[in-house]
């Protein structure tokens, strides 16, 4: 264990500069006594480590010094492996690039670490999308990628949902995401970080302008925080339903996660029958009716009226359509 935070250390000092003890310790998980004790080590063994003094001061390798310890075990070199996502890559434009790095890492590594990594590519595959749907083409991806990058500001012409619905912005990228097989943009307009669907770019031109990136912006932060709000507040209203108890079970399978949650943990106890009382949290009225449909006939909606409404036209309709009979 001690030898792995040592080479931890050495290559954190070797890839970032200079560190305080304290950014050591809050890095590797460590009392800052162990970080001192674990440079000593490390000085003890050879390597060229040496403690600046000073409001300004740390710990830092002397200058040209690089190791080509690695340290990486089987367990690692197979999760490198694993991490390479042809698909993305490919659509950012660094498809080629993914398999050079590849061909080198495999190079670089011990015989049987390097056929750990291939064998592990040969039995895991992330397939990103989802099911049912088509692949989003974003034809501007590459150059949003280069942007981002290079931190450089666009202009975009965008398709939104709402009126009107085509929009121009200027817009300052921070980063972006793959969800589910679709590709986001996170931005900064007017100093508010914002989410925008790379496929619903029509136009992108790339701008000569910097683009100024908040200090501490975390990425991963950023969008759990988006996807935590969008999650919170698409479903602004509540359908009060009866439904079967294997219904319910189907849900996770048919719904939205949220949904799901929040109908399974609304649960009453179910009848004789085998029905139960629950609620699930609905977009609208029309979101609501497309969505409960679904769950055909081992639903009832008993609340709000506007949706029982719908749903008593759409059995009249069906009613009429497939008669007693077969009429």
């Amino acid at each position: 264990m001690r030898a792995s935070r040592l080479v931890s250390l050495l290559l954190l000092l070797q890839n970032r500069g200079r560190m305080t003890a304290q950014e050591l310790a809050a890095t590797l998980e460590v009392s800052i006594r162990t970080v001192y004790r674990d440079v000593d080590a490390l000085s003890a063994s050879g390597v060229p480590v040496y403690a600046e003094r000073g409001p300004a001061g740390g710990y830092r390798l002397l200058d040209g010094y690089r190791t080509r310890l690695t340290g990486m075990t089987a367990e690692e070199a197979e999760a490198l492996f694993l991490v390479g996502v042809p698909g993305p890559a490919g659509e950012l434009g660094l498809g080629s690039v993914l398999a050079a790095a590849e061909l080198k890492l495999r190079a670089a590594l011990p015989a049987e670490l390097a056929d750990r990594g291939g064998r592990i590519r040969q039995r895991f595959h992330l397939d990103a999308p989802t099911w049912f749907r088509e692949p989003e083409p974003t034809p501007h991806l590459a150059a949003l990628a280069h942007a981002v990058w290079s931190d450089r500001q666009v202009r975009v012409r965008y398709r939104r949902w709402r009126t009107p619905r085509e929009v121009e912005r200027t817009l300052a990228p921070l980063g972006l995401v793959l969800k589910a097989g679709r590709w986001y943009l996170v931005a900064t307009v007017d100093g508010q970080a914002r989410t925008y669907r790379v496929g619903a770019i029509l136009e992108l031109t790339v701008l000569d302008e910097p683009a100024d990136r908040p200090d501490g912006f975390d990425l991963a932060r950023c969008w759990q925080e988006h996807a935590d709000r969008y999650e919170q507040g698409v479903y602004r209203a509540e359908a009060r339903v009866r439904m079967t108890v294997s219904a319910l079970e189907s849900m996770p399978h048919v719904f939205p996660p949220a949904m799901s949650r929040a109908a399974r943990a609304a649960a009453g106890e179910p009848d004789a029958d085998g029905w139960l009382l629950t609620t699930v949290p609905i977009e609208s009225v029309r979101h609501g009716h497309t969505e409960l449909l679904k769950l055909g006939a081992e639903v009832e909606v008993l609340a709000p009226a506007e949706l029982r409404e719908r749903f008593t036209a759409t059995a009249r309709r069906l009613a009429a359509l497939y008669p007693a009979g077969g009429g």
